[in-house]
């Protein structure tokens, strides 16, 4: 069982890595990058304890991430975990 430090470690790590990744791939600056994870539909799914996405790979709720940009452009929001 995840004790809710080891949830809070796991978030702020995979949102450290997502801010990192739209920094690389977006040339966002900082303010801007962590303003896009904060508000994303990703973010409320990370704090979200039934979901578990806490326990995945940054590189895969990146992925999600992307595809929640694209649907927000889009005029949708519809990532599924």
């Amino acid at each position: 069982m995840t004790t809710s430090a080891q949830k809070d470690f796991l978030i702020s790590h995979i949102v450290d890595k997502l801010t990192e990744f739209l920094l690389l791939d977006n040339d966002m600056e900082l303010a801007d990058a962590l303003n896009v994870v904060y508000h994303s539909r990703v973010y409320l799914l990370l704090q979200d304890e039934d979901s578990f996405l806490y326990a995945q790979s940054p590189s895969y709720v990146y992925e999600l991430l992307k595809k929640d940009m694209d649907d927000v452009k889009d005029g949708r929001s519809n990532v599924n975990v």
